[in-house]
């Protein structure tokens, strides 16, 4: 996968997501769960992201933004290495201690969960070094650019 790229709707940030989980998926195993850092404003495509990414992990339920409940956990369907993904919305955080209230820690350090973290900047002094950032920036009312950083180094 390249790095940068211009989508021109919200179904194609559905399949770079999509994309993205395909590819997670049939990497070698891992020591640590796999953490993406979707960030960027609000209405930058990272709910959309995430709802093709879980669509690649073959997760049959609708992806919605947590903001709310802050946490969503979803089983993977007859996968080997991975077992669950989970979706953080961390934008109603006060501070990092909130997330660790709520097994964060426990969750990253297990090999068989895949975590999806909107609004990583509230909590980035616990998110993992290796975590596969990914910026969003709203160019239009349709077109997003997407940025992955750090991707291929997990």
């Amino acid at each position: 996968m390249e790095n940068k790229y211009t989508t021109k709707n919200f179904k194609e940030t559905q399949k770079l997501g999509k994309e993205l989980a395909k590819k997670i998926l049939s990497m070698p195993p891992v020591s640590a769960a796999v953490v993406l850092g979707l960030q960027g404003e609000l209405g930058s495509g990272k709910t959309s992201f995430a709802q093709g990414f879980a669509k690649g992990l073959k997760i049959k339920e609708k992806i919605l933004s947590p903001t709310f409940v802050i946490m969503k956990r979803f089983k993977i369907p007859a996968n080997s290495k991975f077992e669950n993904f989970y979706h953080i919305d961390c934008y109603r955080l006060k501070n990092e201690k909130d997330i660790l209230e709520l097994g964060f820690k426990k969750i990253i350090l297990n090999p068989k969960n895949i975590v999806a973290v909107e609004w990583p900047e509230r909590i980035k002094g616990i998110l993992p070094k290796n975590a596969i950032l990914i910026n969003f920036k709203f160019i239009d009312e349709n077109k997003r650019e997407i940025e992955l950083i750090n991707y291929g180094t997990t």
